[in-house]
This record gives C-alpha cells, sequence and structure tokens, in this order.
C-alpha cells in the first residue's frame, strides 16, 4: 500500500532535481514519438530550438505569440492563486477583441470622430471591461450559491465564440472582405507600434511584461495580494480571519478577466487588425497550461510563456525539415505540465510504502 506523506521542509537537492527531472521525462516522452515517426532525435531537438530561437526572425516570432500566452497565464495566475479556476480565459480574449473592435474600429459613424490618444485607453477600457464582466458572474455563482466555475467558465467559452460568429457575419462584418467572417479592421492610429523593425514583434510586448510586474507587485505587496492568498490557501479560515472573501473574490474575477480581455485587444491591436474566429489557437487553454509550468508565479509566467510559444513556433520549422507532425509541440507542452506537476508535488510529499 503506498501513501503520499507530506514533508516538513523540502530539501535543495529536491528543489534541484525536480525540474532536472521534469526535463528529463519531457525529453524521453517526446523522443519516443519522434523514433516513432522514424526522425533522428537529436536532429529534431536541434531543429525545434532553432525554429524557436536560432535567429532573429524566430526570436520575433517567439516573441510576438508569446504575448498573448503572457496575458492569458496572468489571467489564469490571478484566479487559480485564489483557487478561482478559471477556464473561460479562451471566451473573455474574444470577447476583449470584439469589443476593441467596438470601440476601435466602428467608431466615427456618427458624425464625430474622438482623438486617438483618447479612444485608444477607451478601447483598452471596453476590452478589459467585457473580459472581467464575464467571470465576475461565475466568481459571485460560486461565492453565493456554490456554482462550480469551471462548469460555468467553460461553457460561457462556447456562448461567446457563438456570439462572436453571430456578429462576423452581421452587424460586425467586413464588407470589403469577399464574404469572409471577420470584422471591420482598427483605424491605423490605433494599431500598436513595431517594437522591432522588420519584424511583426510589437509594443504589446511591453504591455505583458509590464502586467506581469503589477500582478507580483500586487501580490508582494498590497493587501489585495495577502487576501488572495489567505483566500486561496484556505477560504474558511481566511473569513474567519475577517478576510473579505466576497469583496476579493469579486476583485479576483474582475483583474482576471481584464488582463484575458487585454490579451484580445492586445493581438488584434498589435498583429491582426481585425477579429476572426481562427485568431486564437486556443490561447485561453495555454494560459492555463503557462501559469501552472510557472508555479503560478507572475514573473515566471513571462518564462514559461515564452518557452511556450518557442515550443510552438520551432514545430512549424521542425516538421517541415524532418515530417515530424507539428503536433509535438503539444505533446511537448502537456508532458511538461505534467511532469512539473508531478515534480513539484514531490518536493512537498514523499511516498510511502506500507
Amino acid at each position: 500500500m503506498m501513501r503520499l506523506e507530506r514533508r516538513h521542509e523540502a530539501s535543495r537537492a529536491a528543489l534541484v532535481l525536480a525540474p532536472i527531472g521534469a526535463v528529463a521525462f519531457t525529453m524521453l516522452v517526446s523522443a519516443l514519438l519522434v523514433l516513432w515517426a522514424d526522425a533522428p532525435v537529436g536532429r529534431t531537438y536541434v531543429l525545434l530550438l532553432q525554429g524557436g530561437f536560432g535567429s532573429v526572425f524566430a526570436w520575433s516570432e517567439t516573441l510576438t505569440r508569446a504575448v498573448p500566452l503572457i496575458l492569458t497565464g496572468l489571467a489564469a495566475t490571478v484566479a487559480f492563486k485564489a483557487r478561482l479556476f478559471n477556464i473561460g480565459a479562451e471566451g473573455q480574449l474574444f470577447a476583449g477583441a470584439i469589443a476593441a473592435v467596438a470601440v476601435g474600429g466602428m467608431h466615427g459613424g456618427s458624425g464625430f470622430e474622438l482623438a486617438p490618444w483618447l479612444l485608444f485607453p477607451l478601447m483598452m477600457l471596453a476590452a478589459a471591461v467585457a473580459g472581467a464582466v464575464l467571470l465576475l458572474g461565475p466568481a459571485l455563482m460560486k461565492n453565493k450559491l456554490g456554482v462550480d466555475e469551471v462548469v460555468t467558465t467553460l461553457l460561457i467559452n462556447f456562448i461567446v465564440l457563438l456570439g462572436v460568429s453571430a456578429l462576423l457575419d452581421g452587424p460586425m462584418k467586413d464588407p470589403a472582405a469577399m464574404g469572409w467572417p471577420q470584422s471591420v479592421s482598427l483605424q491605423s492610429d490605433l494599431e500598436l507600434g513595431k517594437l522591432i523593425a522588420q519584424t511583426r514583434v510589437h509594443t504589446g510586448l511591453v504591455w505583458a511584461v509590464s502586467l506581469a510586474v503589477v500582478v507580483w507587485a500586487i501580490f508582494k505587496y498590497t493587501v489585495l495580494g495577502f487576501d488572495i492568498r489567505a483566500m486561496g490557501a484556505n477560504a474558511r479560515a481566511a473569513a474567519f480571519a475577517g478576510v473579505p472573501v466576497t469583496r476579493t473574490a469579486v476583485s479576483v474575477a474582475l483583474l482576471s478577466g481584464a488582463l484575458a480581455g487585454l490579451a484580445g485587444a492586445i493581438e488584434v491591436a498589435g498583429r491582426t487588425s481585425y477579429v476572426t474566429l481562427d485568431m486564437s489557437p486556443g490561447y485561453g487553454y495555454t494560459g492555463i497550461v503557462i501559469a501552472m509550468l510557472a508555479g503560478l508565479h507572475p514573473l515566471g509566467v513571462i518564462a514559461a510563456g515564452v518557452f511556450v510559444a518557442g515550443v510552438l513556433v520551432g514545430a512549424d520549422t521542425m516538421s517541415r525539415a524532418v515530417g515530424v507532425p507539428t503536433y509535438i509541440a503539444d505533446v511537448i507542452v502537456a508532458a511538461s505540465l505534467i511532469a512539473v506537476l508531478v515534480a513539484t508535488l514531490l518536493t512537498q510529499y514523499r511516498v510511502r510504502t506500507k
């Protein structure tokens, strides 16, 4: 019979060996799949790294892909830290994107124009509010009625995507899109500038990194951060100790949903200029993986986001060269998540046999 026994204190050796073991496990699982595809393991890994990090172009594509991943990772981090399991970042991202286009793309038909310096913050505010409102309902339902937020936030994703689809085929459809379901474009003055010339890296990267620092500071230096940590550790004990649980849950929902909504707005303003249903290849769901890989640490989300983005970008180059399907990137990300979770568990618990 086997059972887990909590360690009084994690040893330094365990803390060092845990990530090494997680990386080794991930490499082993991925290597088996590469061999199954009849491809050379060493060359496959080299091409994967080169495709994601081996040149200026590779880095530019990786950093561009990392921007929405960092923001959705932060959204999951804030919510999960308080044990509010937000699975709806994908819907919140699309809600933020469509709100941004509604303000910044369809503005001007009423006979007056707002200056870009005023319209841009309004556009970002609309995106943040759209994402926040979507999570506020499930958070209150959990707090007041005990409704499982995993179910409600997941189902809201489908509602939002269907609503966006209706808008793209209806009132927000671009008449110049030749029948393709996409929204009108943002005004050019509202698009984010390029961070590196002749690449797709935009100033949204600065937004993402800055917001990660802000969230870290909130966790570390504010009363709200303490309340969030207390609520995540034990909501009943926190309420008994005087933590305003309902107010904290509302604050967490607003902050987490706003971050996911901003991910959609920044993706539109920095990369696409308009909304389509394939704008996000699952950024909201991948953000959950990034948050867990980072150990729910806001600054760790930056590194985890760049790592996952590099793997996804590098997989395209690797696939064309050796014929291994690009889905190997999803396997690497998923295996690394499982490995990190197990490694973290073993640093806190020891296995006892009886």
